[in-house]
């Protein structure tokens, strides 16, 4: 049977295509696989702070939209903020313990970028298919310039311990030796170069300045921990001025970690030193955390002679961390000594400074996070409760900027998976938190600094849900590696 010269069988298909479409005007209902329903959605890049729905498909946000959207899987955030999932540039606890931490606090990638990982591949290994929350590293100049020396940073850390390693100038074989093992750990995925520079004094400006030209020949980032702190010459000014010139003469981009404890009271000045720079064109950054304390290990060569002078501290400005015991020069005296490894707080800085720095806009927040400090688990939290909530001293907006959007720009120069972070736009991955802003608290203290932050409802890494209701999900790992590819 015809009609109109066509086949019954092509008839009865129209008629079944018909019966499918949507009658006219209407648009077709797309199920997403999850949806946050109905939270104050903040996207720091576009500025928007408004009641939304957030469509997420596999690990990408698909919609954002002011009309209710149907998913597989809802999420109520009503009364909640939705927000970027916090990104920390300098977090160097890496095991499962330390990501566990991190999520509660909102962070949805954790990369070890001030000193590095010793070597990229073993540490990208180690951790494929069986990390929570998403990680990666630049290149640890530290341990190279120790492997140059024939003292190799001992196994378990980052660091290398007091001695000719650190204390030398290095020879141009020596060089050539850091330079070569750098450029292995950067084609195995490194996402730039770390320089501890005060942690290896004997590296003398020219060696600075050939590290520099090594990173920007790969047009990656340097971050750097300065060589020195403290109004001393040289000190702070000096310091950033260094890495400064460096950036500047070979065209690196350059990091500058934590200014709160390297610039101390001179940080406002240090802090126009990186904007003068970047209004010159460099591309330039800095990062603070809000405590007053510093931690790192006591035999590491920034406590070469002259250090109380230095940092104006006396033994009794340094605190062990897992007994609260503070130093005389005797204890000081045998704990540098020994070849043991021993973390110990310094209490440098004040609390006014910490809050001017955290303030500044040119400052993103990273946590420096390791365990036996508080800013482990509470950096982000802290944030949160302390300067939006509590003091109102920065906006929502302008604190989720610091802690996603401005740490994922910075990214960017090393991985294009840093324009698909810090941000809720359809495109972008699907790291997002959703907390209550009425509650959200960091609990760890000096004294008890292992205290989990509280008020992340949601946290979601790739997608996939690691905190429901307030409660870390069991044989959640979605974390995946945050890699550069050099060119």
């Amino acid at each position: 049977m015809k009609s109109n010269g066509l086949p019954s069988s092509v008839i009865a298909m129209m008629a079944l295509f018909s019966a499918c479409l949507p009658a006219h005007g209407q648009v077709p209902v797309v199920t997403y696989d999850l949806v946050i329903h109905g939270g104050r959605v903040i996207d720091p890049e576009t500025g928007l702070d408004a009641i939304r729905d957030v469509g997420i498909t596999g690990n990408t946000i698909a919609a954002v939209s002011t009309e209710k959207l149907h998913g597989k899987r809802i999420l109520d955030a009503g009364g909640l903020i939705v927000s970027p999932g916090f990104i920390d540039l300098h977090q160097h606890g890496q095991e499962p313990e330390d990501y566990r931490l991190k999520a509660f606090d909102g962070v949805t990638s954790a990369l070890e970028m001030e000193i590095g990982a010793r070597d990229i591949s073993t540490y990208l290994s180690e951790r494929s298919g069986g990390a929570l929350i998403n990680y990666g590293a630049t290149a640890n100049y530290d341990a190279a310039r120790a492997t140059a020396f024939h003292t190799p940073v001992p196994q378990g850390e980052i660091l290398p311990h007091a001695g000719p390693g650190t204390n030398d100038p290095a020879t141009p074989e020596q060089i050539q030796q850091i330079e070569s093992i750098l450029r292995e750990q950067i084609h195995a995925g490194a996402l730039g170069v770390g320089m501890g520079i005060q942690y290896v004094p004997g590296a003398n400006h020219a060696e600075v300045i050939q590290i520099f030209q090594l990173a920007a020949s790969y047009h990656l980032p340097v971050y750097t921990h300065v060589r020195s702190a403290g109004a001393i010459d040289p000190g702070s000014v000096e310091a950033v001025g260094e890495v400064i010139a460096a950036a500047a003469v070979t065209g690196a981009s350059l990091h500058v970690v934590h200014i709160n404890s390297s610039c101390l009271k001179l940080a406002p000045l240090c802090l126009q030193m990186v904007a003068g720079a970047r209004a010159r064109g460099l591309d330039v950054t800095t990062e603070a955390y809000p405590y007053i304390a510093g931690m790192t290990q006591i035999n590491a060569a920034l406590f070469n002679p002259g250090w109380q002078e230095k940092f104006g501290i006396t033994y009794h400005d340094l605190a062990l961390p897992d007994t609260g015991e503070r130093l005389t020069r005797e204890r000081f005296e045998q704990l540098h000594a020994d070849p043991k490894p021993q973390t110990v707080l310094l209490f440098m800085n004040d609390e006014t400074t910490v809050d001017n720095d955290i303030r500044n806009p040119l400052v993103m927040i990273a946590s420096d996070g390791v365990r036996g400090h508080p800013r482990e688990a509470g950096t982000y939290c802290r944030i949160l409760a302390r300067y939006v909530r509590e003091q109102r001293s920065l906006t929502l907006s302008d604190a989720v900027r610091k802690m996603s959007l401005m740490p994922a720009q910075r990214l960017a120069a090393s991985t294009p998976v840093g324009a698909r972070k810090g941000r809720i736009q359809p495109g972008a991955d699907a790291d997002i938190v959703v907390f209550d802003l009425t509650t959200v608290t960091d609990h760890s203290t000096y004294g008890h600094p292992d205290e989990t932050s509280t008020g992340m409802r949601y946290v979601l890494v790739q997608g996939v849900p690691i905190i429901e209701d307030g409660k870390l999900l069991s044989n959640k790992l979605p974390g995946k590696s945050i890699t550069a590819t050099p060119h």
